[in-house]
């Protein structure tokens, strides 16, 4: 699979949304996620989303939708990691635009 920049996913690299126990949700892609510390590629930050998405399992189901506010990405360690979601691709490619509302 390859994402919205032409970068191709090694197959091991999973798209994920992860929340956290400081109640950040992110997105990126991770090849390992069953330790105490999850490595993000391309993380996104989710400051804020929209009633839409119905709870942040919809953002990874659907991904985000021009009401919710997304960070740029970058390569980022998670902690106190409270639950990983593996996302649809509709929502892989709704992440990659990188949205944020006015």
């Amino acid at each position: 699979m390859k994402t919205k920049k032409g970068k191709s996913m090694s197959k091991s690299e999973q798209a994920v949304v992860v929340t956290t126990a400081h109640r950040g949700v992110f997105f990126g892609y991770a090849t390992d996620v069953s330790g105490d510390v999850i490595k993000l590629r391309a993380a996104r930050l989710c400051v804020y989303w929209s009633p839409a998405m119905r709870g942040f399992m919809g953002l990874a189901e659907k991904g985000p939708d021009a009401a919710c506010k997304i960070g740029p990405p970058a390569d980022i360690e998670l902690r106190a990691i409270t639950s990983v979601v593996k996302c649809s691709d509709e929502a892989v490619k709704r992440w990659e635009d990188g949205l944020w509302a006015r």
